[in-house]
């Protein structure tokens, strides 16, 4: 992909102080970078500006602290009654091959609610890293729509087994699951699978469903069927999807991106444990087995394959609570409120 010129802005808020003002512009300009996944080479300026109650220096100060080695314009503007005060605004021109990405932190939010009012959390991840239960929490918490996009393809993939199609079977598939509906319904706090009318919710979390749906995942012919049905969960209203797709293809320009994973070992246990609380009778070495060979599948399909976004965060569960997880998702997000 060609590089293209573009303007890239943001804005946050801050105390008239240095500490205060230091940390906020670099926490915002390392956002951008980030996101737009630029270099000190690709920038052709960056311009600053500030509310008067900001000195203006400072911002310019604090990226060239912060290692960027670009060209630097800082400057006041006018006073403006009613606007928010103790803002920073910046402007990067630069060189990038993705979509700009702008980010408004802290009350700057403001400025920009058609931006920041419908956010989008993706939580990535391999075969029980958690992702489920960190997004319950982190959607109870916040008080946000989950999508569990995991639960559609389980879905498909039950419906694939009660057909007799043999789960890599990709025309047959297609054939098979055409005129078939699937989606999620919310009851009483909680959310329902279907399909059809029938509550699957229940009948998709075993073994077999699980490798069904890791096999069904990687026909093209599927992705595409369930891409809309989570795009357009995420159009209106702050949602937190959770996947193994979802910050690379379905939602590539969501403002949070997490990427969650542990040990085979680590997610295994927790897996054994999860179906013998349920009843179901499993072996730790066949949960293990499953979750390598999951693990195999994800990564290595043609379509979508599993991987971490280049602008996600990494978070190694390992020695971590879900709650923690959890905790640490929400501050990042609530932070920038």
């Amino acid at each position: 992909m060609d590089k293209k010129l573009v303007s890239i802005r943001g804005a946050v808020t801050a105390t008239n102080d240095v500490k205060s003002i230091t940390d906020n512009t670099a926490k915002l300009v390392n956002c951008l970078f980030f996101k737009n996944a630029l270099t000190n080479a690709d920038v052709v300026n960056m311009t600053f500006s500030t509310t008067p109650d900001i000195t203006a220096f400072y911002p310019a100060r604090a990226a060239r602290e912060a290692g960027y080695d670009v060209p630097l314009f800082s400057c006041v503007e006018p006073n403006i009654d009613g606007a928010v005060t103790g803002c920073i605004r910046v402007m990067i021109t630069a060189w990038t091959e993705v979509e700009p990405f702008n980010k408004y932190i802290g009350l700057a939010r403001k400025l920009r609610k058609d931006l920041t009012d419908a956010y989008s959390i993706t939580l990535d991840g391999p075969s029980g890293a958690g992702k489920s239960t960190v997004a319950k929490l982190v959607s109870g918490k916040l008080g946000i729509t989950y999508l569990d996009t995991g639960a559609l393809y389980r879905a498909l993939g039950l419906v694939v087994l009660r057909n007799g199609v043999g789960t890599k079977d990709a025309p047959n598939i297609e054939k098979c699951l055409k005129d078939v509906k699937v989606g999620i319904k919310y009851q009483n706090g909680s959310q329902a699978v279907f399909v059809g009318d029938e509550d699957v919710s229940n009948l998709i979390r075993t073994p077999e469903v699980s490798m069904a749906a890791s096999d069904v995942s990687a026909v093209p012919y599927v992705r595409q069927k369930l891409l809309s049905v989570q795009r357009d969960a995420a159009a209106d209203s702050p949602v937190i999807l959770d996947g193994r797709d979802i910050g690379t293809v379905v939602l590539p320009n969501a403002e949070f991106k997490y990427y969650l994973t542990a040990s085979a070992e680590v997610r295994a246990r927790r897996r054994f444990d999860e179906l013998t609380e349920k009843g179901q009778s499993v072996t730790y070495d066949g949960v293990l087995s499953d979750v390598n060979l999951r693990d195999k599948n994800d990564m290595s399909r043609a379509v979508a394959p599993l991987k971490r976004a280049y602008d996600a965060v990494e978070i190694n569960s390992d020695g971590m609570t879900a709650a923690e997880v959890a905790d640490r998702i929400i501050a990042d997000v609530t932070g920038d409120m």
